[in-house]
């Protein structure tokens, strides 16, 4: 599956964003969809999960209760609502697939996309 991650940009903080992972080709409808992030000088670092129903959700600590993760299967696209930005929000965002039921961990993705920048100021 080709994935294509969008929606990026620069927010002020305590702005909103919603990022958006389209997929083409592969089994997107029967795989998980995570969200990832990568900070300059930082580790890739695990932010969001959804099955492939959309039945179970999973959520990095700091981002819990500020970014809700979804996903339309009819349109190959899986979304990524960020509220309440903060500036250790600032990262590129990759999405990826899994056909693992519940991953949270990069090395259980197997598909990426090729990121969007997002960009909070203070």
């Amino acid at each position: 599956v080709q994935l294509q991650a969008s929606g990026g940009g620069l927010v002020q903080d305590g702005g909103s964003l919603r990022l958006s992972c389209s997929a083409s080709g592969g089994t997107f409808r029967t795989n998980a969809v995570g969200w990832f992030r990568q900070a300059p000088g930082k580790e890739r670092e695990f932010v969001a999960t959804i099955t492939w129903n959309g039945g179970i959700t999973y959520y990095k600590a700091s981002v819990k209760g500020r970014f809700t993760v979804s996903r339309d299967n009819a349109k190959n696209t899986a979304y990524l609502q960020m509220k309440s930005l903060k500036s250790e929000d600032s990262a590129v965002y990759y999405c990826a697939t899994s056909s693992a039921i519940s991953p949270t961990e990069a090395k259980m993705f197997d598909s990426w996309g090729q990121g969007t920048q997002v960009t909070v100021s203070s």
